[in-house]
């Protein structure tokens, strides 16, 4: 199974954060989606778990 990514580094923000999650796709939605709502005042709504969804990255695994 491909590992997924989720770097807040990619995505503008006041606080110019720099957190990344990494692992299988449903607990980086669970996790990232849970940073935005705690750290980033997002509401956690089926429209933001989609967002977050759609940014993942497959992890790039050193050859």
């Amino acid at each position: 199974m491909t590992r997924k990514v989720a770097d807040c580094r990619k995505y503008p923000s006041e606080m110019n954060c720099t957190l990344t999650i990494t692992g299988e796709e449903e607990e980086v939605v669970r996790a990232a989606t849970e940073h935005a709502v705690s750290v980033h005042q997002h509401e956690d709504t089926p429209e933001l778990r989609a967002q977050v969804r759609a940014f993942l990255e497959d992890e790039r695994i050193p050859a």
